[in-house]
């Protein structure tokens, strides 16, 4: 049985990857990540404000003038706001790379065409395999339109491509007012892969102190249903690597997804809730799965419950929204 896949034009052992968070901050978690049967591991993300951080650090003590004052030094973050660095961070691959046989892959995370373009090919230097890009802008503007935000994606992705030889993905999420149009748009200029979907993690308010505080929330398995949906729309219809993450739990959530076409399944809550050695038991209950149901690799799998391949194509559409209403008793 085969159970090998190709992501990014990367050869990994199995398709399940873990995705960008704290486990991947200490070389020991990677190598547990690597030995419990992970076959490529993102970094957690390098964010746009770490690296402007550091700028306007080295600027700030290369060319202080008359004009400074204390209160200035409150108008940034602090250096403990950021754990590690942009410095850190590419040291941090390096020894990655040292320490395990899988593909590591790079993350980052920003809003904009800015300086942190400049550390796509600092990270390439350093010996990543791939790079993933988490484009995270929340349009608040009133007068900014849809083809402004979609136009400021691809830009992203184009500034990115032209400086690395690397894989690129970009991590997207589902909000567009066309979804399959921008992942089309975002095929058409040469993106590696499609990470389906990001999660826009939402503020809350303290009614203790009436403040605005972040909380976050790990994914649950009903969150797979937005991805595991449009997965099965956009296989077969992009050249785009397809990688499927949020709400993916046990080898059933794994199944789903790669008959629905992904390529590789992201993992991240289910390893923070039950355990990084998790990951064994998903994959001996895959290759079980695959066994009875007469599978002979992963690949004979994939895309063969895709919307392409369905019989009744509705299924993934609207007429299928109202067979769900009209089944509940």
């Amino acid at each position: 049985m085969d159970i090998t896949t190709k992501y990014l034009g990367l050869d990994l052992k199995n398709p399940l990857v873990a995705s960008a968070g704290p486990l991947s901050k200490e070389i020991d978690q990677i190598r547990k990540m690597e030995d419990c049967g992970i076959s490529a591991v993102t970094l957690w993300s390098l964010f746009e404000e770490q690296i402007e951080h550091e700028q306007r650090e080295l600027d700030h003590f290369t060319s202080i003038h008359n004009e400074s004052f204390a209160e200035a030094t409150t108008f940034f973050p602090s250096v403990k706001d950021f754990k590690m660095g942009p410095d850190e961070y590419l040291n941090h691959i390096r020894k990655a790379k040292e320490a395990v046989d899988i593909p590591i892959m790079a993350s980052l995370n920003g809003k904009s065409i800015g300086g942190w373009i400049d550390y796509a090919k600092k990270i390439e230097d350093a010996g990543a395999d791939a790079l993933e890009l988490n484009i995270y802008r929340i349009a608040t503007e009133l007068n900014i339109t849809s083809l402004e935000i979609e136009k400021n994606y691809i830009d992203i992705v184009k500034n990115v491509k032209a400086v690395v030889n690397i894989p690129v993905a970009v991590k997207m999420h589902p909000f567009f007012t066309s979804t399959a149009n921008m992942a089309h748009q975002l095929d058409e200029i040469g993106t590696n892969g499609l990470v389906l979907f990001n999660r826009f993690y939402q503020p809350d308010i303290d009614l203790d102190t009436l403040e605005v505080v972040p909380n976050l929330l790990l994914s649950t398995q009903v969150s797979m249903r937005i991805p595991l949906r449009w997965t099965a729309m956009l296989y077969g219809r992009i050249n785009a690597d397809i990688a499927a993450t949020s709400g993916i739990y046990t080898e059933e959530d794994v199944i789903k997804m790669l008959l629905a076409g992904a390529k590789v399944t992201q993992l991240l809550s289910c390893l923070l809730r039950h355990g990084i050695s998790h990951t064994k038991d998903i994959l001996a209950k895959l290759q079980y799965w695959m066994d009875v149901k007469e599978y002979e690799s992963v690949e004979q799998m994939r895309g063969s419950m895709s919307y392409i391949h369905s019989s009744d194509s509705s299924q993934y559409e609207r007429a299928n929204y109202m067979k769900v209403l009209n089944s509940y008793q």
